[in-house]
């Protein structure tokens, strides 16, 4: 029990803390890729420790104080005993400790300070997005150190193979010891210069959290709450900047939403069958307020901001027959226009379903069945066999079904999937 228990409390610790531990330790020895060599360390350490001792009263604190610990035995064998071995020898209290043993066992008193590793985060997160790095390099690559996704998580975000996105990640970590890129917060310019990509990992994160693409939880809350915390920071950090605030309206939106979403048992609630009396208010007002702000600053809306004024017409709505369908399928064709993709398309699709009726919305569908688009998804087969069935045709219908019902790797996605299945008979 003490083993099954010890393990789980690190994988939760893990999840949770894990981007704050890789940034202190990049800030600590200044080098990106030995900070998560390190923290790796910590946790491997932890497995072992853990389930045979306890969970410590820090976890967190723990992990880093081991990190450390490991930095400090690195540069040992560097023979680096220069200013940073130094401080960071007083820093945990080493005193005379130089002698070459093992380690002592991690302290429970390392003070773990929020406000700073909050702004490791960030810091790790520009990082990360560095103009050294291909595009799809940076995104992944944050994605698994800062949002603390899997390989086979990012792979599905990204719709590629997960052997794909574990070469991004290991080019990309190459590429950045190769450049020898410093942990330093980048300037203000270079903060502009690399918003797009850290606002798309953010974006990406949450989206990951809000509809978890596998395992038995729809709502990851963890992965969807660091991503609001970070959009607000951003949004203040780059106020004047029209995509900040219209992210951060997006999230706070969809967010919103997340009470009535799921059942007591985890059950997913549809759209249509939502208590929207459930809804968080404050984060709709949040919502709205920085859609406002977007509108405000920019001469049009961005693609997050777009999304966002299609949140609202959800969150300003009573029910969804009451829901502004045409506004919605103007604000997708828009969006189509400024960041095409086969998800975009697909939710332009159900929106027309709604203004317009399912026999005009599966000619979209059926053009992007025709052109490959998720192929490897459940997304597609499953609007198609949704719209197949308004339509009355309950053979086709259920070929679409139970092909989604193949493909989703989420278990309670699925579930809803196999009650559609069922219904048909």
């Amino acid at each position: 029990m003490a083993d099954h228990t010890g393990r789980e409390a690190v994988a939760a610790v893990w999840r949770i803390e894990s981007a704050r531990i890789v940034g202190a330790l990049a800030r600590y020895t200044g080098d990106f890729a030995l900070a998560e060599d390190l923290a790796q360390e910590a946790l491997a350490e932890a497995l072992v420790t853990w389930p045979r001792e306890g969970v410590p009263r820090n976890p967190a604190g723990w992990l880093l104080t081991v990190g450390k610990r490991r930095a400090i035995d690195a540069f040992r064998r560097r023979s680096a005993l220069d200013e940073r071995y130094t401080a960071l020898a007083h820093e945990l209290g080493e005193g005379g400790a130089a002698s070459g043993g093992a380690p002592a066992a991690p302290t429970e008193d390392v003070l773990w300070d929020p406000d700073q590793i909050d702004d490791d985060v960030l810091a790790l997160m520009f990082i990360s997005c560095h103009p050294v790095l291909a595009r799809e390099a940076r995104i992944a690559l944050t994605l698994r150190v800062v949002g603390g996704l899997t390989s086979d998580e990012i792979a599905k975000a990204f719709l590629v193979p997960t052997a794909t996105v574990q070469a991004r990640i290991t080019r990309a970590k190459k590429t950045l010891a190769a450049a020898r890129v410093p942990f330093v917060a980048p300037s203000a310019q270079e903060r502009r210069e690399r918003l797009g990509s850290v606002l798309n990992v953010v974006y990406l994160i949450f989206t990951e959290g809000s509809t978890a693409s596998s395992g038995d939880d729809l709502i990851r809350l963890d992965l969807a709450s660091e991503a609001q915390r970070l959009a607000r920071v951003l949004a203040h950090l780059v106020p004047n900047e029209p995509e900040a605030n219209g992210l951060l309206a997006l999230l706070e939106l969809t967010a919103a939403r997340f009470p009535a979403r799921t059942a007591p048992d985890g059950t997913p609630v549809l759209l249509e069958q939502q208590d929207r009396r459930r809804w968080d208010r404050a984060a709709i007002r949040r919502g709205r307020a920085a859609l406002a702000a977007a509108e405000r600053l920019g001469p049009g809306l961005g693609a997050y901001g777009l999304q966002a004024a299609i949140a609202e017409c959800h969150a300003v709505a009573a029910s969804v027959e009451e829901t502004n369908w045409e506004r919605v399928v103007l604000l997708y064709e828009a969006l189509g226009r400024l960041a095409p993709s086969p998800v975009v398309g697909l939710n332009r699709a159900v929106a027309v379903a709604m203004a317009h009726g399912p026999a005009a919305a599966l000619p979209i569908v059926d053009e992007l069945a025709a052109a490959g688009a998720l192929a490897n998804s459940h997304l597609l087969p499953s609007v198609r066999g949704e719209l197949l069935t308004r339509l009355g045709r309950a053979d086709e219908a259920r070929t679409e079904l139970e092909n989604a019902v193949r493909l989703c790797a989420n278990e309670r996605e699925r579930s809803v999937l196999t009650g559609k299945l069922a219904a048909l008979g």
